[in-house]
């Protein structure tokens, strides 16, 4: 069974995407990927709506099964961490309509998953990506180039978290019987 996952690096003048899939034996391929632009010109609504509808394009043509992006640590400017946040926040959207579940990087962790270190610098990871995918040349932008290593990095680490997900789950419910027990006995 193969899995489709649509990697994001947002932002609001440029977002990065890329649509990676993983077949039955574990074999990663590009299918496509891209670069949403929007100009400082254009009115912040307009721009939101625009990145909105080209995600809405993006889910109708590819299907992806499940959604990556990136989990932003800002150190930047104020105005900039706002608009990115309004960014995250209509992509979010896009992918709650489309009925995609999504799940979120630390840009550490995909370096880590793809350079081995959470120090890599951009080149490090655009050459891993080319490597990885056996690409001709490696992903670009920067912004495409970091959608495509967080798809990676989704897709290698996914069906582990999930199943480290359910495993919390399970311990959680099994404490709540417990302390119920506990409840009972302390009450009689």
């Amino acid at each position: 069974m193969s899995t489709t996952v649509l990697g994001i690096d947002p932002g609001l003048d440029r977002t990065g995407w890329a649509i990676l899939t993983k077949d039955a034996r574990s074999v990663l391929s590009l299918r496509a990927c891209g670069l949403i632009h929007t100009g400082p010109e254009q009115e912040l609504p307009k721009r939101l709506n625009y990145i909105f509808q080209e995600f809405q394009k993006i889910f109708t043509t590819y299907q992806p099964d499940q959604v990556a992006m990136e989990q932003n640590f800002f150190l930047k400017r104020a105005t900039t961490m706002a608009n990115t946040v309004m960014t995250r926040g209509v992509i979010i959207l896009a992918c709650e309509q489309a009925g995609k579940p999504i799940s979120f990087y630390p840009p550490r962790r995909v370096k880590m998953q793809i350079c081995g270190t959470g120090t890599a610098d951009k080149k490090q990871v655009q050459r891993m990506v080319q490597l990885t995918l056996r690409l001709n040349k490696a992903p670009s932008p920067d912004d495409t180039a970091d959608a495509v290593a967080i798809g990676i990095c989704h897709l290698k680490t996914a069906s582990l978290n999930q199943q480290l997900n359910v495993k919390t789950a399970f311990l959680e419910k099994l404490q709540e019987a417990r302390a119920q027990q506990v409840k009972k006995r302390v009450s009689r």
